[in-house]
């Protein structure tokens, strides 16, 4: 029996998709982007206890967001949801969108790759920084658990189809 080949995963192998039709069903890729950088931000509940000389810490809960910054581009859905929410200064559920992160170095020999699905909401930051290209950036916050669940595609990942549950065998 041989030692498996290790590969390392690169990042534009981890991608992200939006719902930006609404409908569910169908998930744009995000293109032209600069920065999707996921933080976990744990909450911990520390504390010390009296036969103890170190302090204890356990993971109570999590407040995940990712940063982001784009090249503002025409014709780019994506780009056009976020720059709206942005310009217009929505508020509250107008900022909700539905992003699914596939790991596409998990591919499997049926064409499915495992994904999760969350909602956040779009906490623009800034807009214009630079000189050469209109860049946004903001973070996505969440708003709901993970769904987790497999993607497809037919268009060499530039949409995908989100299914809940386990992949099929």
């Amino acid at each position: 029996m041989g030692v498996k080949k290790q590969k390392i995963v690169k990042r534009s192998e981890k991608l992200s998709f939006m719902d930006t039709t609404g409908d569910g069903a169908s998930f744009a890729r995000m293109t032209k982007f600069t920065s999707l950088k996921g933080s976990k931000n744990p909450k911990e509940y520390s504390r010390q206890y009296v036969d103890m000389d170190v302090e204890s810490s356990d993971v109570v809960g999590y407040a995940p967001a990712i940063e982001y910054s784009f090249d503002r581009h025409t014709d780019t859905p994506i780009h056009e949801k976020i720059a709206e929410i942005t310009d217009d200064e929505l508020l509250g559920t107008d900022t909700y969108v539905d992003i699914v992160t596939v790991d596409k170095f998990a591919v499997d020999s049926k064409g499915n790759a495992p994904a999760r699905k969350r909602t956040y909401s779009v906490v623009a930051d800034s807009e214009g920084d630079g000189t050469d290209a209109l860049i946004y950036s903001g973070n996505f916050k969440a708003v709901s658990e993970i769904t987790e669940g497999y993607a497809t595609t037919a268009d060499e990942w530039q949409t995908i189809t989100f299914t809940a549950g386990s992949m099929p065998v």
